[in-house]
């Protein structure tokens, strides 16, 4: 993968990378030399991205029984 170098001196990370490391929005990285000078980019905060699903798993609590539910829908309540 390549990327170019802005007048700035910024570069965009590209996607299938950002994933790989878990770099979001808001996230740091950090530039390490290698000890065979290459550079590598490892992501600071040591978190991992997780899947822009995960907010919406989980339980929704207490709710309605199925026989409540049956009723609702039919009309009974």
């Amino acid at each position: 993968m390549s990327t170019t170098v802005t007048a700035k001196g910024q570069v965009t990370i590209p996607k299938p990378l950002r994933d790989l490391l878990g770099i979001g929005p808001g996230s740091k990285v950090e530039f390490r030399r290698g000890a065979d000078g290459s550079v590598v980019l490892v992501a600071a905060d040591g978190k991992k991205q997780h899947s822009r699903f995960a907010g919406l798993r989980g339980h929704a609590g207490n709710g309605l029984s199925t026989d409540e539910i049956m009723s609702l829908t039919r009309g009974d309540a």
